[in-house]
């Protein structure tokens, strides 16, 4: 039986709708969507999650959407949260290969976002689901009107030698051990790690919130990935790092970069943008790795640029591109 996990520092959002979706292998998504709490309703935005992430996790920006009028869906991507796996383990985040997500979004798209969610259709994506999103607009299949991504997965910093890191991959995935966890990998979750030199947010609280909701979701919360998840990763970053590939993405996108973001490199994800014809760049100079679960400050310069960006039409994106940018020069 499907579950939202609650714990009291983070209660389930009201009034919500929790499925399953099914994507064409079979695949079985956990979902869950929710009306605007406004009478005015101005879209739907989908969220599209990092790697190791949750439904759970995305609660308080749940709740600051659907204040914004959003009506918002959330889903785990197959391999973590509460969707199927197809490895023995439950700890290990594994996908077969990238194009899986691909499935899993059209599943999303042909369930519940065109049979039941109001139009415009956006996503607000983070980390690995940035890269899913900028993949699709590049090959012309993501089902959105406007992107919003968050530290875009555009290269792995924490890699100390990408090149080795990549090879080792590929000769272990070729050995079919692409299901195992990568070397050394563990199957305890990145989030319950202690907040004293964490990668991912400079909020004791809102650190320490995800943490219990971690624990909350059991395995839910994956470890590190699996083989064959590396070697896709590398293969879409490799995609993406193409010059022609910024230059192809017509949907506008708002991309908003962590400045102190020790996960991913903020450089190769400021020269990605400035290859994009449709593309804002904010950089929020002290934020970490996740910008939705930092300091209020940093949030408040989030939502500042949200709000700016997100007004509907392709008829106002140079409107909205100069108020993004009005905010990147304050």
């Amino acid at each position: 039986m499907l579950t939202l996990a609650s714990t009291p520092g983070n209660p389930v959002p009201p009034g919500g709708t929790l499925v399953t979706v099914h994507a064409d292998d079979g695949i079985g998504l956990r979902v869950a969507h929710w009306r605007p709490t406004t009478r005015l309703v101005k879209g739907t935005v989908c969220l599209l999650q990092g790697r190791a992430e949750f439904i759970e996790k995305y609660y308080e920006t749940i709740t600051d959407l659907r204040r914004r009028g959003f009506a918002v869906v959330a889903f785990d991507w197959r391999g973590q949260g509460e969707s199927q796996r197809q490895v023995a383990d439950p700890h290990c985040g594994h996908v077969a290969r990238f194009d899986d997500y691909r499935r899993d979004l059209k599943a999303i798209e042909d369930s519940i976002l065109r049979p039941l969610m109001p139009h415009p259709h956006l996503c607000l994506a983070h980390s690995m689901g940035g890269a899913v999103a900028l993949t699709g607009a590049m090959e012309g299949w993501l089902p959105f009107t406007r992107i919003v991504t968050v530290a875009p997965m555009l290269s792995i910093r924490m890699i100390r030698f990408p090149a080795a890191a990549y090879l080792l991959a590929r000769v272990l995935h070729a050995l079919g051990l692409g299901r195992r966890f990568i070397p050394r990998g563990k199957p305890t979750s990145i989030a319950t790690n202690p907040f004293l030199g964490n990668r991912l947010s400079d909020d004791p609280a809102r650190y320490a919130r995800n943490a219990q909701a971690a624990r909350a979701v059991g395995a839910g919360a994956v470890g590190d990935p699996s083989v064959a998840w590396i070697v896709g990763a590398f293969r879409a970053m490799a995609k993406l790092a193409d010059p022609r590939a910024a230059a192809s993405i017509r949907i506008p996108a708002l991309v908003i970069a962590a400045g102190a973001d020790p996960v991913c490199d903020t450089a190769i994800t400021e020269r990605f943008v400035g290859r994009m014809s449709s593309g804002f760049l904010l950089v929020l100079p002290d934020a970490r790795h996740e910008i939705l679960s930092e300091r209020d400050a940093i949030r408040d310069d989030f939502w500042a640029a949200f709000d700016a960006f997100v007004p509907g039409s392709t008829a106002e994106s140079t409107e909205a591109g100069e108020k993004v940018g009005a905010l990147a020069m304050a």
